[in-house]
C-alpha cells in the first residue's frame, strides 16, 4: 500500500512500489521518500506515525511566505518532531518576470513544469540535491502536495526508471485526492478546490500526456538542471533497491 496512514494527513504516498527495470525486485523501494502536502497539517498522532515510518528529514519546497502554522491547523506537541531535520528549498521565484509570464497562468498544471525548469534550473536542482542530502526517510512537500511536489516527484521517479504511465498515474492520484475541497490553506486561489469529478477527469485527460512527455525527457532535463551523472546515480539509488 503506497498511501501512508499518518492520521488525517491527506494526499501522502510512499514513492516505493512503482515499477522500474533498474531494480532487481522490479519495484522502487518503500521507506525512502514520501510525497505530501504542507507538514502543518500533520497532527501529533500523524507525526508519531511518520516517525514510526522512519521520517528523519523534511524538504519543504514552498516559498518562505507560505511556511508556518495557520489557525485552522492542528495543535501539535512539538516533542514529536524533535530531531527531524527541516530544510526549505523553494522551486519558484514569483518575483522573476519570466516565471510570472510563463508559469503563473498554469501553476496548477504540469504545463508549467518545463517553463519552471527552463527559467529556474538552479532552484529545481537545489531541491533535488536537498532530497539527496536528506537520504532515506524524507518527506518532500509543498502546499497541496500536487504541483511543485509533483514536479520533484516526477524527476525522482523518472530518474529511477519508473515508466511514463506510472508516473502520470501517481500525479493523477494527487489531483484526485485534492480536488473538490479547500484543503491545504495555501496562498492564493486554487481553482481545483471547486472541481467536480467530471472536471477533474477532463483536466487529467489533458494533463497526463504532459507528465508522460516530461518523464520521457528526463535525460535532457537532468543535464539542463546541471545534475551530474554521479548525482543521477545517487538519486536513483535512493529509490532503487541494490
Amino acid at each position: 500500500m503506497r498511501d501512508v496512514a499518518w492520521d488525517t494527513y491527506p494526499n501522502a504516498r510512499d514513492l516505493g512500489g512503482l515499477p522500474t527495470l533498474h531494480s532487481p525486485t522490479g519495484l522502487t523501494q518503500f521507506g525512502r521518500v514520501v510525497r505530501g502536502p504542507r507538514r502543518e497539517l500533520l497532527t501529533t498522532d500523524g507525526w508519531t506515525k511518520a516517525r514510526a515510518w522512519g521520517l528523519s528529514s523534511v524538504v519543504d519546497i514552498r516559498n518562505a511566505v507560505e511556511v508556518g502554522r495557520r489557525a485552522t491547523d492542528p495543535a501539535v506537541d512539538e516533542a514529536v518532531w524533535e530531531g527531524v531535520r527541516v530544510s526549505n528549498h523553494p522551486t519558484e521565484d514569483q518575483d522573476n518576470p519570466d516565471f510570472i509570464t510563463f508559469c503563473m497562468p498554469v501553476l496548477d498544471s504540469p504545463a508549467y513544469w518545463e517553463h519552471n525548469i527552463r527559467i529556474l534550473p538552479g532552484l529545481i536542482a537545489a531541491a533535488l540535491r536537498a532530497v539527496l542530502d536528506a537520504g532515506p526517510g524524507v518527506l518532500v512537500h509543498c502546499a497541496a502536495g500536487r504541483d511543485r511536489t509533483g514536479l520533484i516527484t516526477m524527476l525522482l521517479l523518472a530518474n529511477a526508471g519508473v515508466p511514463p504511465e506510472a508516473v502520470a498515474a501517481d500525479y493523477a492520484m494527487s489531483v484526485r485526492a485534492m480536488a473538490g475541497a479547500s484543503h491545504h490553506g495555501g496562498a492564493g486561489d486554487d481553482r481545483q478546490a471547486t472541481w467536480t469529478t467530471e472536471q477533474t477527469d477532463a483536466f487529467l485527460n489533458e494533463a497526463m500526456p504532459i507528465v508522460e512527455r516530461n518523464v520521457r525527457a528526463i535525460t535532457k532535463t537532468m543535464a539542463d538542471l546541471g545534475i551530474t551523472p554521479d548525482e543521477r546515480q545517487a538519486l536513483r539509488a535512493l529509490l532503487v533497491a541494490p
